[in-house]
């Protein structure tokens, strides 16, 4: 089952770029942009790798960037995990990124773009990995510091597909952001968001109704709510699950009681992602292989798992088309 999973043509719809960012280059760029980090070596930023929940996580996160300063820093992040979506057969990923964690430091926002969108790509050229941007507003932060992060996007347009909310959940509801969206909306951008991880049901309710989100990223939380669910089915709403997210930010205790197949069950399109796979102890392959072992998932569970991760994705219909085929030979040949 190992090697089935390893060679399934796949793609990743949920997967924070600065969630990327291994030990090693975290320290190399901290060097060279003589920034000190409160760590004393890699082995000790691994043992902080140990969180209790989704915030204690996010202030080792944001210790994390503030390496970013140069476009070549950025460059250098996406890259590198491009190379290791190309190991992994993952055959397109739509990135996310957080712009407010790096302009808030003074860095321009043209830096940040230019350096993730040459990485996109130099990757599609040289190793045929395809990729989208996802712009992600920082839900614990206000309305008008996202607003005023929409506008430094405008002129980059081009470089950008869609728009994400992504950070503290617990009393940051996606009804804080609706005007934002609406704008973003307007202005072209596909509107995703996090909701239902740590937060409520309602959070669900508020990012569909509200925010009229295309995808869900998480939304453990919507077995909660039958309603819900028929909604979700209803509108072909995806779900993008993280397990090793989930199980290291204690959303579920074990993945033998994750509620994926239970959603599957419910008739949810669910896809599988990594989320932050620097910090959450796995790329986008572990987590199908340790999800697999915990539900005991048959090889038709995976690869409709990965032939939801490239029906969804926000890929023009050929694109889609020719990845899907060749999910489908590779099935038939080792089903």
């Amino acid at each position: 089952m190992i090697n089935f999973i390893n060679n399934l043509p796949k793609a990743e719809l949920h997967l924070h770029i600065e969630g990327t960012f291994e030990p090693e280059l975290m320290f190399n760029l901290a060097t060279k942009n003589n920034i000190k980090l409160p760590y004393q070596s890699i082995e000790e930023l691994k043992k902080a790798y140990n969180f209790d929940n989704l915030q204690h996580f996010l202030d080792i996160y944001y210790k994390g960037t503030s390496v970013l300063i140069e476009e070549q820093d950025f460059y250098d992040l996406t890259y590198n995990y491009l190379k290791k979506c190309a190991s992994q057969q993952i055959r397109h990923v739509e990135i996310m990124f957080d712009p407010q964690s790096h302009t808030s430091r003074g860095v321009n926002f043209e830096t940040i773009i230019n350096g993730i969108s040459k990485a996109c790509l130099d990757a599609e050229r040289s190793i045929g990995v395809t990729s989208l941007l996802i712009m992600s507003f920082l839900r614990h932060l206000s309305e008008e510091e996202a607003i005023k992060t929409l506008k430094q996007s405008l002129p980059f347009k081009k470089n950008i597909k869609a728009v994400g909310l992504d950070s503290s959940e617990k009393n940051n509801p996606p009804s804080k952001f609706q005007h934002v969206f609406l704008e973003a909306t307007k202005q072209g951008y596909i509107p995703v968001a996090h909701a239902g991880e740590e937060g409520p049901s309602e959070y669900i309710w508020e990012a569909i109704e509200l925010l009229k989100v295309k995808r869900i990223d998480h939304g453990n939380n919507a077995l909660n709510d039958l309603d819900l669910i028929d909604t979700i089915k209803n509108r072909n709403i995806p779900l993008t699950i993280c397990p090793l997210s989930n199980l290291a930010l204690k959303v579920v205790d074990k993945l033998e009681e994750h509620p994926l197949k239970k959603l599957l069950d419910s008739g949810l399109e669910v896809t599988i992602n990594s989320d932050d796979p620097a910090y959450f102890g796995g790329q986008l392959n572990k987590n199908y292989i340790e999800i697999q072992k915990a539900l005991n998932l048959t090889k038709f569970d995976l690869y409709n798992l990965a032939k939801n991760s490239f029906q969804h994705s926000f890929l023009n219909d050929d694109k889609k088309e020719q990845y899907l085929t060749e999910l489908e030979v590779y099935y038939n040949k080792n089903k």
